[in-house]
């Protein structure tokens, strides 16, 4: 009786895969970090869409795409001359970050409901970034507007900080009046548990629905 052939590994494969393009293919060798970045932000933005249309095919092909994002960064990271790592490097620190943050999982803490869990994930948190000294430290300006918006009213009101309070009656006058206006409704979003991005976003799809019917009308 002979041996079964060993299971492949996909993930293996995939960075394998990229390795090999890395290495014969001419318009992949002149990339580098950052002529990438627009890729990740166009695949990130393709993946929200299938998760947020709930396109099951499109959702595997954009976690696809994404994932071959990330080995990309890795490949070229791999051949640093001064400061190399691959995706075994990021994978295990990946790995050991989840570990150090789910102690009620892989080790004696208790968490019986998901704020108990946020209280081990912040205290994890917390101690691996002891060097930083403003609760904004590693929030990135690039975020957009809304999403950084409601991130920044969270970081807020752990200082104490209030919003900016729009002015009384009637509409904007202003550009800066406008600004307050529309951090307090994403103000009123994060209150209510709402994604102040995705609202938006979903509107914007109602509307283009409604452009692209009424240029077929």
């Amino acid at each position: 009786m002979t041996d079964a052939t060993p299971a492949t590994d996909p993930l293996r494969e995939a960075a394998d895969t990229m390795r090999a393009v890395r290495d014969r293919c001419v318009w992949t060798q002149q990339i580098d970090h950052r002529a990438l970045v627009p890729y990740l932000v166009e695949e990130s933005a393709e993946l929200i869409d299938a998760v947020e249309e709930d396109d099951r095919a499109e959702l595997r092909e954009e976690l696809g795409d994404l994932l071959w994002q990330v080995l990309f960064h890795a490949e070229i990271a791999s051949r640093d001359p001064a400061d190399p790592f691959d995706i075994d490097d990021v994978a295990r620190g990946l790995t050991d970050k989840m570990v150090r943050r789910h102690p009620h999982v892989f080790g004696d803490a208790v968490a019986n409901t998901p704020e108990e869990v946020l209280v081990h994930w912040n205290a994890a948190k917390a101690a691996e970034k002891s060097a930083r000294t403003s609760v904004l430290d590693g929030v990135s300006e690039r975020m957009p507007s809304l999403a950084l918006a409601q991130k920044l009213l969270g970081k807020a009101a752990q200082v104490d900080v209030p919003p900016p309070v729009p002015a009384a009656g009637g509409a904007p006058s202003s550009e800066a009046e406008l600004g307050d206006a529309l951090l307090a409704l994403v103000a009123s979003a994060r209150s209510n548990g709402w994604d102040a991005e995705r609202a938006l976003r979903e509107r914007l799809r109602a509307l283009s629905s409604a452009i692209r019917s009424a240029e077929t009308a």
